[in-house]
């Protein structure tokens, strides 16, 4: 018998989408959906006009799309999946799920019906990755087929529950002209970082998280030639680079039993076998730090890298920490050494009070003078407060001081002005007599 909105409650609503959604996963795998499920929506419009329920067009509409959200995408959070505004969902939780939308976090009007839904939400995301998450193994990082950097966590290390935050993934790659468009780079600076890279200068990105590092990396190996050979390294890989020769490794979790994990540490030593012109790790985090200084001081000059860290200096900081962590018996001048000779350019990006995202120093590691690691900033974002509207006022500004590396960058062509430098800053510095 046919019924209406009027007649249907919200329980007989749900009801009818579990009955659509039993049909529709019926059709996949018996094949009647064709091949990868193309003809899914035909085959939910012959189950929904036998069920003879007549619905309004709007709720006919979100019906079908719960349905096929949760076939054959995320479900309850597809929609947010496909929002392009949407930068980053968190959900703690069946009833909490937030989202970053313009650099500004906001609660979201999704709710799951129970922790079960999250968990399955969860299963659907790891298990055609081959990744696991059980009370053994609770967290997992994972990736969404669009490439989009998941995280999950379940209890007993969660403990109000599963929780999952996606960083999604941007449909347009974003290019160094974009960042000079969002005022996150001058055009002076985006010159200066392209003949680094191509003067195969070792470079980190550094930054806190959401600062918008991976993208930066991103962005910065666009410069590299189309000849070289370029090997990847990451937990989950995020980098897309377009140039021909590029080999990706990614990290591989334990299995079952505890063994078989292929963590970074190890890709980075087995890079050094593959011949690469240039090393690329997504993100050093431990005694991988070593590795990589290594790796920069024997040879692949070019590699870059990420990693947590609030501002140059405690980028440095924070290497020293991780390369003791490695087990090797080194004394700390000898780390400092290390990093004063393979490192040389530390970019800075940050994620301001306004949810803008800058690169707010470029420095360069001098060298050592005594026990102490010794930098000089090239490029230095200089704030003023906010303006009337909440906006971070301030400047981009050059610190009127050339690298040291100068002559490397002329060395592969790039004689770059004394404007961009900060000319006005280097006569004020050296007046005329």
């Amino acid at each position: 018998m046919s019924m209406n909105d009027n007649s249907l409650s919200t329980e007989n609503i749900q009801k009818l989408q579990s009955w659509l959604t039993e049909q529709v996963i019926r059709a996949l795998e018996t094949g009647e959906a064709g091949p990868n499920g193309q003809n899914a929506r035909e085959v939910l419009q012959a189950a929904y006009v036998k069920s003879k329920v007549s619905l309004s067009a709007g709720l006919r509409k979100q019906l079908f799309e719960n349905v096929l959200n949760g076939v054959m995408g995320f479900g309850e959070i597809q929609p947010l999946l496909d929002d392009p505004d949407v930068t980053e969902i968190m959900i703690n939780g069946p009833k909490q799920v937030y989202i970053e939308r313009s650099g500004k976090l906001v609660r979201s009007g999704i709710v799951f019906q129970s922790d079960a839904d999250v968990l399955r939400l969860i299963d659907r995301i790891i298990l055609p990755l081959g990744r696991r998450i059980d009370a053994e193994s609770p967290t997992v990082d994972a990736r969404l087929p669009d490439g989009s950097r998941v995280n999950a966590v379940i209890p007993p290390v969660a403990i109000d529950g599963p929780s999952i935050t996606i960083r999604k993934f941007a449909k347009e790659r974003l290019v160094i002209d974009d960042l000079i468009r969002f005022n996150s780079i001058t055009q002076n600076m985006a010159q200066f970082l392209e003949a680094c890279v191509v003067s195969h200068l070792n470079i980190i990105v550094s930054g806190g998280t959401g600062s918008g590092k991976t993208t930066l990396l991103n962005i910065l190996s666009e410069y590299i030639p189309e000849e070289e050979r370029i090997v990847t390294i990451e937990d989950a890989a995020e980098l897309q680079l377009h140039q021909e020769h590029v080999v990706r490794l990614e990290t591989k979790p334990p299995n079952l039993e505890g063994t078989g994990a292929v963590p970074i540490r190890h890709l980075v030593r087995n890079s050094l076998r593959m011949r690469p012109d240039r090393i690329i790790v997504g993100e050093v985090r431990g005694g991988e730090a070593i590795d990589m200084l290594q790796a920069m001081n024997t040879g692949h000059d070019g590699s870059m890298t990420t990693l947590h860290a609030n501002s140059p200096r405690d980028a440095i900081s924070r290497l020293e920490t991780m390369s003791l962590q490695s087990g090797l018996d080194l004394p700390l001048r000898v780390v400092r050494e290390q990093i004063a000779a393979a490192v040389d350019l530390v970019v800075q990006q940050a994620r301001l009070r306004d949810g803008s995202r800058k690169v707010v120093a470029i420095s360069e590691i001098v060298g050592m003078e005594g026990d102490t690691v010794v930098m000089s900033d090239i490029f230095k974002f200089e704030e003023a407060g906010l303006d009337d509207d909440g906006n971070v006022r301030g400047e981009l500004k050059p610190t009127g001081l050339r690298p040291m590396f100068g002559h490397r960058l002329e060395a592969a062509g790039f004689k770059l002005g004394p404007e961009v430098f900060g000319a006005d800053l280097i006569s004020m510095r050296n007046p005329r007599r």
